[in-house]
């Protein structure tokens, strides 16, 4: 999995890159078709905050870790991140299911058919 990391009022160097590979991994391994991840760092106010977005079987996830220091914040966009990457494989699997048919409706049209309704 590539990982791009852009950061905005702060540096970004090799060991903060090499800590961010790793915290991804597990993710990485969890969501074997996932293919890229674009973390932004930003610090605006005193405050860290740690954007990451990808795109995930055919729909963008988005999340945001806040914190005072950076690699909390890290640590909490890597929890989001995982926790939206189950909720949109849930309804990917939610959708393979066969839905029930309904005849109700049919059954209900054809008694109306047969109803004088003048």
């Amino acid at each position: 999995m590539k990982i791009n990391v852009s950061g905005h009022h702060c540096d970004i160097s090799q060991s903060l890159k090499d800590d961010i590979q790793t915290k991804f991994s597990k993710i990485a391994s969890h969501f074997p078709t996932l293919i890229a991840l674009d973390v932004f760092i930003t610090k605006e106010h005193g405050e860290f905050s740690a954007e990451v977005a990808t795109k995930y079987e055919g729909a963008s996830v988005a999340v945001k870790g806040k914190n005072a220091v950076m690699y909390p914040a890290i640590s909490q966009a890597v929890k989001k991140l995982n926790a939206a990457l189950k909720h949109r494989k849930g309804q990917l699997k939610g959708d393979l299911h066969e839905k029930p048919t309904v005849t109700t409706p049919e059954i209900a049209h054809e008694i109306i058919q047969g109803m004088d309704l003048k």
